[in-house]
C-alpha cells in the first residue's frame, strides 16, 4: 500500500509573518518614489540654474571666446594671462582689504547689536525691526539711496556737516580719494547687511538654555567670563556660518562699487567682479572673464572649507 504524501501547506502564522515583511518593504518603495517625486523639481532646477551655467563657465574658460564671433580653443591662455594683467592684481589686493575690514567690522556691529536685543524687554520689538528693515530695500536700491544722501552736489550729508562746521566747502565722499570710496562703501554695506546677520546672530544666542547662564552665575561669574566660557564656544556654529556668508558676499562685491564709485578714483577701488564684468561686457572677451571666474570659485571653495574646518575644529 502506496502513501501519498501532500505538499505541505504553511501555517498561518507564516503566512501572516510573510505579509508583514511585505508591506514595510512595499511602504518603504512608496515613500522612496515619493521623495524623489518631491525633489525632482528642486533638482531639475538646480541642474538648469547652477550646473549647467557651471560647467559652460568651465567650458568657456577653456577657449577665446569673444561675444560676436565664433569661439575657438586656447586652453590654457586664459589662465596663464590672469598673473600679466595687472588690473587684476589690484583688484585682488582690493578685494581681499575690503573682505578683511567689511568682516571684522560688520561682524563686530551685528554680533554687538544681537547683544543689545537678546533679552525680552519693553522696546526691544521695535530695536529689532528697525535693525533689521534696511534688509527691506534692495542693495541696488541702497546703493542709489547713498550715491544721493554722499553727492557733493545735492546730498544733505555735506551740507550737514558744513553746517556743525566739521568740513569746509563740498567733499567728494564717492570719489575724492581712494579712503573716502572705501569708507562709502563700508558704511553702506554696515547699514543694509548689520541687521540681516543680528537675525542669525540672535537665533543663535536664544538657542542656550538659559540654565548655563544661571549656573555661571550662581558660580559667581562675571558678564565678560560669561561671554568668554559660555556664549561664544557655544555660538561657534551660527558666527561660523556668518563668517562663511560675510566673506563670500566681500569677495563677491560689485553693486556698492559699480553704483557708488564706479572703481575709481584710478581704478583703487574695483573689485574682482568688476573686472570679468569688464572683460565680458566691455573688452567683450567672455572666456577672460569666465578664466578668472573659475579661479575666483576655486579661492571661494577652498577659502570656505578651511574656514568651516577650523570653526568645527575648535568648537568639538
Amino acid at each position: 500500500m502506496t502513501t501519498v504524501i501532500s505538499p505541505r501547506r504553511e501555517q498561518p502564522a507564516e503566512e501572516a509573518s510573510r505579509r508583514t515583511v511585505r508591506r514595510p518593504r512595499r511602504r518603504q518603495t512608496r515613500r522612496a518614489w515619493l521623495g524623489i517625486a518631491y525633489a525632482s523639481p528642486t533638482a531639475v532646477m538646480v541642474a538648469l540654474f547652477f550646473l549647467v551655467p557651471l560647467v559652460l563657465v568651465g567650458w568657456m574658460s577653456l577657449h577665446k571666446w569673444p561675444l560676436l564671433a565664433p569661439p575657438t580653443f586656447n586652453a590654457p591662455d586664459n589662465f596663464a594671462d590672469i598673473g600679466d594683467n595687472e588690473l587684476v592684481r589690484s583688484a585682488t589686493w582690493f578685494t581681499v582689504k575690503y573682505t578683511v575690514v567689511i568682516t571684522v567690522l560688520l561682524f563686530a556691529v551685528s554680533l554687538g547689536l544681537a547683544l543689545l536685543v537678546q533679552h525680552r524687554r519693553p522696546g526691544v520689538g521695535f530695536f529689532r525691526t528697525a535693525f533689521f528693515l534696511p534688509m527691506a530695500v534692495g542693495f541696488a536700491s541702497a546703493s542709489l539711496l547713498f550715491l544721493g544722501l554722499l553727492s557733493d552736489e545735492i546730498g544733505p550729508i555735506s551740507d550737514l556737516l558744513r553746517a556743525v562746521g566739521l568740513v569746509d566747502g563740498y567733499v567728494s565722499w564717492t570719489s575724492g580719494s581712494a579712503n573716502s570710496a572705501l569708507g562709502s562703501a563700508v558704511v553702506l554695506v554696515l547699514w543694509r547687511f548689520a541687521g540681516f546677520n543680528m537675525l542669525i546672530l540672535l537665533t543663535g544666542l536664544q538657542a542656550i538654555p538659559p540654565e548655563i547662564y544661571e549656573a555661571a552665575r550662581v558660580d559667581g561669574a562675571s558678564r565678560w567670563q560669561t561671554f568668554r566660557r559660555i556664549t561664544l564656544p557655544l555660538l561657534r556654529p551660527t558666527i561660523a556660518l556668518v563668517l562663511t556668508l560675510m566673506v563670500t558676499g566681500s569677495l563677491l562685491a560689485f553693486d556698492q562699487f559699480w553704483i557708488l564709485t564706479r572703481g575709481g578714483p584710478d581704478n583703487s577701488t574695483t573689485s574682482l567682479v568688476m573686472v570679468i564684468y569688464r572683460e565680458a561686457f566691455i573688452r567683450l572677451d567672455l572666456g577672460s572673464a569666465a578664466g578668472i571666474s573659475v579661479v575666483l570659485l576655486g579661492v571661494l571653495i577652498v577659502f570656505n572649507v578651511i574656514q568651516l574646518g577650523v570653526l568645527r575644529r575648535r568648537s568639538s
